[in-house]
């Protein structure tokens, strides 16, 4: 049975591949794993039918046959567990690979996502540059141990696996920013993640949501 997750009918990131169904996106081009997506409306995120996948009514969801999962990390990680090629066979590798998808989501990318949020919606407010500053400092923190962790190697733990596919996917929330650039090392871990086949095909489907949306739209405006 082919397995079908949920995306943003209109995503706010405007076809940047920032939002999370790019990870899951991203995970099953990698395993070469066919998936149907159900393009969802802010509206019908918040419906008793989507909330019941979903209770905090947010995208992603999975769905494969009696199997409903949400939160994009939680997808990955079944996925990587059920299909090869996310994780390492060896035991040991495969939890250093799984602790570094925690790593991605729950170390890395809090300050990473409170810094785009205020860039969005607090640069308005009288405290903005003092409070940017203070999250500014906290991300580059951040980017300072995983680069000096990271070093010369190619991947986080040995070849790239959902690790690597979750903390590119944190990493590029701060492409507006210009911050990863300060880091070499960091800069060449995107770079190489990014220019991967998978991530191309998925980037690619999840753009072409927002083109398609934005083909409509002006296609409904008055002449």
């Amino acid at each position: 049975m082919t397995p079908t997750i949920t995306a943003f009918e209109t995503s706010p990131d405007r076809g940047k591949g920032l939002a999370r169904d790019m990870r899951v996106r991203w995970a099953l081009e990698e395993l070469g794993q066919p998936y149907r997506v159900r393009l969802l409306s802010f509206a019908a995120m918040k419906q008793p039918a989507h909330l019941a996948l979903h209770p905090f009514g947010q995208i992603p969801t999975y769905e494969d046959g009696g199997l409903a999962l949400f939160e994009s990390g939680a997808i990955v990680l079944h996925l990587a567990e059920r299909h090869p090629g996310l994780l390492p066979a060896d035991a040991d590798a495969r939890m250093r690979a799984i602790a570094w998808m925690f790593a991605a989501l729950n170390t890395v990318e809090p300050p990473i996502f409170e810094r785009a949020m205020t860039e969005v919606l607090e640069r308005e407010r009288s405290w903005y540059a003092e409070r940017a500053a203070m999250l500014d400092e906290r991300v580059h923190r951040r980017l300072g141990e995983l680069s000096r962790h990271l070093g010369d190697a190619d991947w986080l733990d040995g070849g790239f696996s959902a690790g690597d596919l979750l903390m590119t996917t944190v990493l590029l929330r701060l492409a507006r920013f210009g911050t990863v650039e300060a880091y070499p090392n960091l800069a060449g871990y995107l770079a190489r993640a990014t220019a991967r086949p998978a991530y191309q095909r998925a980037f690619a489907a999840q753009r072409e949501v927002f083109e398609q949306s934005q083909a409509a739209a002006e296609g409904a405006s008055p002449a």
